[in-house]
């Protein structure tokens, strides 16, 4: 069973609650500021468990500020503004593009969140749908809520208990679309399913495109197991492997339960050892490093854990390296060993069977150890001992980060409900019916129709009308071939490939005018332009001049009708021995004369058809 939530930022001019732009090109901080965040209790006077454990992680933040880019709002110093009207327009537009059900009053919520990624404590949100819809392979998938709320600051380091962010992206508009339960679906299905529901955003032709402003998170569960929040998967293409990896996960932990209860195992005990003197002349770096800076080698048994600790729950990844996890997050050390994976890294068989005796292990139990300062090592062991007391009892819900490889790593407990309560500073937007209609009758055209008519209507290929379908070209494309006469086959591949082909090479192509692809599309529907010299003539467009500049520099004029049979009979007279040895079959070399004096000028069709008249008309005379 799986849930998608997918993030997607909004292309509007200003930020949600103020009027800051949202291009987000600022690199050099102008200040930064420093913050420390607790968790409060919600209107229902509870406090969230997520919260709280942010808290006890004892973190310190730091912000960038950047100039023109951020403001008192974000440095939560100033009360937000309004709610941005162009942000609620196209949030509302997606919503109904999903089949929602639009409330009669948006009210803006406050979701606490205190990883430090927003400065206030929580972040602004509302919904803008309810109870919605996508079709997908002739069933509906169920769209639960659609919300517009504020992108989060973004991480730039973290490092000995401070993090720093970037406040520029703070703010930013974004919609999350939370759909119900997907039951059914294969790992790859689930990726196409996300995949569709970023193309109905991206039919607005109002959100950002660039890396980073679409972001998935993936909520999974197996029959037996629990909900499981993978955040932050970048790459769309990741998911499904992102869902296989959990599936397996949560199967390989299901399978460690059973067989702890074969076993007998009860729960874990926090009693720690100190077991310094077992290495005693240690031949293992990591020991002898941490005891030479005063450091100790404390020890917890895991009863019945033997052979579990290293079983593995994804490719590279163990239960022992979960374990590794909390001992991270909340003791702040390096690591831990177990002896599922000793004797290794220079610790004996013997330092081993010292460590079993001193904790009083037998040969089913597993020993977890820890070398850093007492306290830190006490917390580290105890956090040990508590996901080894939620590996008896199964899958423990909970939030984890996606990783590169499509494996995951803990993050947090799962939130609850209990970390949203209303905003008091925003009031209420009602939506009136008359507004509804006013955007139901405007809404854009969806990715798979414009695609059926881009084939109908202008001729495309089934891949070239799919691929401006998708693109923020569809518009222009349009407007271009139906100002000009100009093949659309030749202007859909102009804007789809030769120009993405010579951004690759750092030509500015952006920078071309709509005004000069207009005019050079009709100059070549006039045959005063081959297409030939598209590229070079849009590298010199793109440096600001105008056609008529651009033609005179690359020489570009093309000849007249009657110029150009002229030069072509007078190429065809001055190889007219050619033509006798070889007949037709002398139009390949001469087509490579003419094009080289032509090229750029005059299509080669044209040019083409022009010889072909002359060499005939020559052969017929003999």
């Amino acid at each position: 069973m799986v849930g998608l939530e997918i993030h997607q930022q909004l292309d509007t001019k200003h930020k949600l609650f103020c009027n800051c732009p949202t291009t987000m090109r600022e690199k050099t901080p102008l200040t930064t500021i420093e913050r420390r965040l607790r968790p409060v209790q919600s209107e229902l006077g509870e406090t969230d468990v997520a919260a709280q454990f942010e808290y006890l992680r004892n973190r310190s933040f730091c912000y960038q500020v950047f100039s023109g880019e951020s403001c008192l709002v974000e440095t939560d110093c100033e009360p937000p503004h309004e709610l941005n009207p162009e942000a609620l327009e196209i949030a509302l537009q997606i919503a109904l593009l999903l089949n929602c059900r639009i409330p009669d009053e948006i009210h803006t919520m406050r979701k606490i969140v205190i990883d430090g990624s927003n400065t206030s404590g929580f972040q602004r949100t509302c919904i803008v749908g309810l109870g919605g819809f996508l079709e997908y392979k002739g069933r509906r998938i169920e769209i639960s809520t659609i919300a517009l709320e504020e992108d989060a600051a973004a991480i730039v380091s973290e490092e000995r208990g401070k993090v720093t962010y970037r406040l520029n992206r703070l703010g930013v508009p974004l919609v999350e679309i939370g759909t119900g339960p997907i039951v059914g679906h294969t790992p790859q299905e689930i990726q196409e399913i996300a995949y569709s529901i970023g193309m109905i955003c991206r039919a607005t032709d109002k959100v950002k495109r660039e890396i980073g402003a679409i972001r998935q998170d993936v909520n999974i569960s197996v029959r037996g197991g629990a909900r499981v929040e993978i955040k932050g998967v970048q790459e769309l293409g990741l998911i499904s492997k992102v869902v296989e990896r959990e599936v397996q996960r949560q199967l390989a932990l299901i399978e460690i339960k059973k067989e702890l209860a074969r076993r007998g195992a009860g729960r874990v005990e926090k009693e720690f050892v100190d077991v310094t003197e077992a290495f005693s002349g240690t031949g293992s770096q990591i020991v002898s490093k941490g005891l030479a800076k005063g450091k100790r080698v404390l020890a917890v048994n895991l009863p019945k854990f033997a052979g579990l600790v290293g079983r593995e729950l994804q490719p590279g990844r163990r239960l022992g390296t979960e374990l590794a996890d909390w001992a991270k997050l909340y003791g702040k050390v390096g690591g831990i060993l177990h002896t599922d994976e000793l004797p290794a890294y220079g610790i004996s068989r013997e330092e081993v069977e010292r460590i079993r005796r001193a904790t009083g292990a037998s040969e089913d139990d597993a020993v977890v150890i820890v070398v850093d300062t007492r306290e830190k090592a006490r917390t580290a062991l105890a956090a040990v001992v508590d996901r080894a007391n939620q590996a008896i009892e199964g899958v423990p819900e909970e939030t984890r980060r996606a990783l590169p490889d499509g494996n995951t790593e803990f993050m947090r407990p799962l939130p609850g409900a209990g970390r949203m309560y209303p905003e008091t500073d925003i009031p209420p937007i009602p939506i009136r019916e008359d507004r509804l209609k006013t955007l139901r009758e405007s809404l854009p055209e969806l990715p798979e129709r414009k695609k059926e008519r881009f084939m109908k209507e202008y001729g495309l290929g089934e891949e070239m009308a799919g691929r401006l379908s998708l693109s923020e070209k569809a518009g222009l494309f349009e407007r271009l071939a139906r100002g000009s006469g100009a093949s659309p086959k030749l202007i859909a591949t102009t804007l789809e490939e030769t120009m993405v082909s010579l951004r690759r090479e750092g030509i500015e192509v952006e920078r071309v005018p709509e005004s000069f692809l207009l005019d050079m599309f009709n100059l070549i529907s006039n045959g005063k332009l081959a297409k030939e010299a598209i590229p070079e003539v849009l590298a010199e467009g793109s440096k600001g001049k105008d056609i008529q500049e651009v033609l005179k520099k690359l020489g570009l004029r093309a000849p007249g009708e009657e110029e150009l049979k002229r030069f072509v009979r007078e190429v065809t007279l001055a190889n007219r021995k050619l033509i006798e040895e070889r007949g037709e079959a002398a139009m390949k070399p001469l087509m490579g004369i003419l094009m080289k004096h032509l090229r750029g000028k005059v299509d080669g069709k044209v040019v083409n058809e022009a010889l072909t008249h002359e060499i005939r008309k020559m052969l017929r005379k003999e």
